[in-house]
């Protein structure tokens, strides 16, 4: 048995993809899940996991984050044939198209000039009704893998991390608010328990590492990258402009926390630090930047049954493909080269 932690990026319904890999990593008896720390979909994929954990182990963290995305696209209505799956286009084309359509267009236009509390009392958070159904009993327990949600406190712009009786509805929609689209969040701050209010995660840990630095926890940590470290092609037109902002926004702060890791492992390597005075992680990567790079926002706003579905297989291929080159690897030997990544 080897224990890992899990590290679940968020990028709204581009989060299906993590869904696949977590419903793969699932089938391995072999591997235990210790903690999980995730932001905006990578929270409610957390959530759903543990919650579904403690009510039938790994069987039950699967159909609960079936249920979950059921919900997210209402897949169970509206669930394509498998015959007919082969003459739907490709997810780059859905995203093109959605992208390019008079309605997204508008309703990105007017997003950019109304501000979400301009509704008043129309306002709602369409997330809020799948949120609520989970058993936060189960979600905040002491058993089953350790929780942290990652949100934004808007005031002091800082990461904040909920765990344990602090994570609810509340934080977990904190966690995926982006700013353009809900009205923050207000929900007790677990630093200073006073109200305050929330943005999304992504903005200051997509996910937050650091929780996962405790001692009594795994040094092994596989994260699930949705957005895009790498475009080889420079973006010209507008909405490509503003898609690569996002990407590059939403992966700073794990990038800025990985460049420490990897700080502290030189120092390590070199004797400048006595080994065991500092956690000295090992880092996996479960991605597909390829389809990815077909993406774009468009397909994390506008969740498109076809297209969930087709991210959950990729999701689900990665993670086997991962398994059958380094699961021999966890709990000895890095595999993400981080070395690489910010020689």
């Amino acid at each position: 048995m080897v224990a890992i932690n899990l590290a679940l990026q968020g990028g709204g319904a581009h989060g299906a993809f993590t869904w696949g890999v977590l419903d793969r990593l699932l089938e391995e008896e072999d591997i235990e899940i210790a903690a999980i720390t995730g932001t905006s979909a990578g929270a409610l994929n957390g959530a759903a996991l543990k919650s579904g954990w403690l009510v039938n182990g790994r069987e039950g963290a699967r159909d609960t984050l079936d249920w979950l995305w059921s919900q997210v696209a209402r897949l169970d209505d509206m669930a394509v044939p498998k015959w007919m799956q082969a003459w739907l286009p490709t997810p780059g084309v859905v995203s093109k198209s959605i992208e390019f359509s008079p309605a997204y267009l508008l309703g990105d236009t007017f997003g950019r000039m109304m501000s979400p509390y301009a509704w008043g009392p129309l306002y709602e958070n369409p997330l809020e009704k799948i949120v609520a159904q989970f058993d936060f009993d189960r979600v905040c327990a002491k058993d089953g893998p350790k929780f942290f949600v990652c949100a934004t406190q808007v005031r002091d712009g800082k990461v904040r991390i909920f765990e344990g009786d602090a994570i609810s509805t509340k934080s977990i929609l904190a966690s995926a608010c982006l700013p353009t689209l809900f009205q923050a969040v207000e929900v007790e701050d677990p630093q200073t328990g006073t109200l305050e209010a929330f943005w999304d995660g992504g903005y200051t840990g997509n996910p937050a590492l650091f929780p996962l630095f405790h001692g009594d926890l795994p040094d092994d940590v596989v994260i699930v990258n949705i957005n895009p470290l790498e475009r080889d092609a420079v973006p010209v037109m507008p909405n490509e402009i503003q898609n690569r902002i996002n990407e590059i926004s939403f992966n700073s702060s794990l990038l800025r926390e990985l460049r420490a890791i990897e700080f502290v492992q030189r120092l390590i390597a070199e004797g400048a630090v006595r080994e065991g005075a500092m956690k000295n992680m090992r880092v996996h990567m479960i991605a597909d930047d390829d389809l990815m790079n077909d993406l774009s926002v468009a397909t994390k706003l506008v969740p498109v049954p076809s297209v969930i579905a087709d991210l959950k297989a990729a999701g689900r291929h990665a993670a086997g493909a991962f398994l059958a080159d380094h699961k021999q690897d966890l709990g000895r030997r890095q595999t993400a080269d981080l070395v690489r990544m910010f020689g």
